[in-house]
């Protein structure tokens, strides 16, 4: 894809004045690094790292008959979701694979905020717009922009700016007048810190954006650091880690599957679903600590201790708050016990793996206590 094909969102000046390395990202000209990765990625788990995910796709879906329709087609329990709640879900097809993986809430009484991944908006929105009946109306969000800000100095730079955020909790969201205009903000994040995501008028993004910017807590963050935080936190990536061929079990997202959809059996694949709830996937998500040599990058193969292949790395890298190399990728479930030692072959050389545990690096959200 060349430069002048791809789409910008309304802060592309704004990454440029700050001298971004800018690249092709799910068709958008996007900021991978300012500084450098590695400073990047450190400063968000110290302080507050500032992000444009302007790129992913924004949309409502509202009427009365709303949230029963979306249910058709994800596994979650929407229609019992309070309000000032979200909740993280997977669009899925008529086979249970994985066509996207979302984040649906409710802000306000008007039906379901959602987000979605950049790659796949136009095909999710396509999906919904064919399938969604009855009065439940998709509408595309296409003059909003998105903005986070991640990292264990967050929130105190958001509650400067809007003291009711101090008591959001991981997960809770609401449409509010921030910054002087209307808002969907969410405590959430693809950082494995706490934080928060802000839905604001295109128009005034690049205004928030520098005005965050002010505050000497918070640095720009590019896409280079956003995919090495999300490994050390676990978190897959769709069109990489999960895809239209995986289901939620392979993919190790089964806290996705609410107990009364699993029970109804009512969503899209729930027959290849519930099979490999009661008998086991073919394969199974792990995460792998590479002890020896180069990262194992996308692509890699995995072998068991004989070098007999059995998968292939999705995901992997160094883990700079670990300082060591880190992958995640599918395995046959008899080798995805923790601790099982397997091999990764890097520029055809095997090299000493073991399964461990995910994340990676423990996940910093806010959560409340119970009452």
């Amino acid at each position: 894809m060349t430069d002048a094909s791809l789409k910008t969102t309304p802060l592309n000046a704004a990454h440029r004045a700050l001298g971004a390395r800018m690249v092709g990202f799910g068709g958008y000209d996007m900021p991978v690094q300012y500084e450098g990765v590695l400073a990047e990625h450190r400063w968000t788990r110290e302080h507050a790292g500032l992000f444009d995910v302007s790129h992913m796709g924004q949309a409502k879906i509202t009427g009365a008959d709303a949230l029963r329709q979306f249910e058709r087609f994800v596994p979650g329990d929407y229609q019992a979701l309070k309000a000032g709640k979200q909740k993280y879900s997977l669009l899925l097809n008529e086979a249970g694979g994985i066509i996207d993986d979302l984040m649906a809430g409710k802000p306000d009484h008007d039906g379901l905020f959602v987000v979605v991944n950049a790659g796949n908006k136009d095909e999710d929105f396509a999906f919904w717009a064919a399938h969604l009946s009855g009065d439940a109306k998709l509408t595309v969000l296409d003059d909003r922009a998105l903005i986070a800000i991640q990292g264990p100095e967050a929130a105190e730079v958001m509650v400067a700016h809007e003291p009711v955020l101090a008591e959001f909790g991981f997960m809770d969201t609401a449409r509010l007048m921030l910054f002087g205009v209307d808002c969907y903000v969410s405590r959430s994040g693809y950082t494995g810190e706490d934080g928060y995501e802000i839905s604001v008028p295109a128009k005034d993004a690049e205004r928030i954006w520098n005005l965050l910017l002010q505050d000497a807590r918070v640095k720009p963050i590019g896409l280079g650091a956003r995919d090495s935080l999300r490994l050390e936190a676990g978190l897959p990536l769709h069109g990489h880690d999960i895809d239209p061929t995986t289901s939620p079990v392979e993919g190790a997202l089964t806290f996705a599957l609410s107990k009364s959809r699993k029970e109804a059996a009512n969503f899209n694949g729930a027959e290849r679903v519930l099979k490999e709830l009661a008998e086991g996937p073919a394969r199974v998500r792990i995460g792998l600590h590479v002890k020896e040599g180069a990262p194992a990058r996308e692509g890699a193969e995995i072998a068991d201790a004989e070098g007999q292949v059995i998968g292939k790395v999705t995901s992997g890298g160094p883990s700079p708050s670990l300082g060591k190399n880190i992958a995640m990728g599918y395995v046959p479930p008899s080798h995805a016990a923790l601790g099982t030692a397997l091999q990764v072959i890097v520029r055809g050389k095997p090299a000493a793996a073991e399964v461990v545990a995910m994340p990676f690096v423990a996940q910093r959200y806010h959560r409340k206590p119970k009452s």
